[in-house]
């Protein structure tokens, strides 16, 4: 194996890129992660385009290119075990939901907060198949996507 850079840091730039770029996303909120317009696609290519020689320096070799994608997969599986068993990391690294709306009411300001268009709500209204009046509750999941509960009609109970 003929790497230009130790192997051990390969596996640090890896894991460091992975890292800080998992703060970044968090920090930029729950919309980067869930559903992508052509934006958001376009931050993404770039990021990687950007991030990639930061974790192979000036190693261009095959055995380089594969410890880096080796490391980049044991983080990530590292990470969905301590999010699948401890709630403190689940919620630190993936988030939680959060409240939009109630009783057909939007709240504005956590809507503007998080930058959640009324296109997206309109979008979500029409894939549960609801009127605004028979909300009950609007949430931003933890993985971007919002959803909707209806309110129980009295024909049901």
């Amino acid at each position: 194996m003929d790497l230009d850079l130790p192997i051990v840091e390969l596996m640090v730039r890896a894991a460091a890129v992975y890292l800080v770029l998992l703060f970044m996303m968090r920090l930029s909120g729950k919309r980067t992660v869930g559903q992508f317009t052509p934006f958001d696609l376009l931050v993404v290519m770039l990021v990687s385009e950007a991030a990639g020689p930061s974790m192979t320096g000036k190693d261009q070799s095959l055995w380089g290119g594969l410890v880096v994608c080796a490391v980049l997969i044991a983080v990530n599986t590292l990470i969905g075990i301590l999010t699948a068993r401890y709630r403190v990391a689940e919620k630190l690294l993936e988030g939680e939901a959060i409240l939009l709306g109630r009783d057909g009411e939007i709240f504005e300001s956590v809507r503007k907060k998080h930058r959640i268009s009324q296109n997206d709500i309109e979008k979500a209204l029409r894939g549960a198949d609801c009127e605004r009046d028979e909300v009950r509750f609007v949430f931003l999941e933890a993985d971007g996507s919002i959803c909707i509960q209806k309110k129980i009609s009295n024909a049901v109970r």
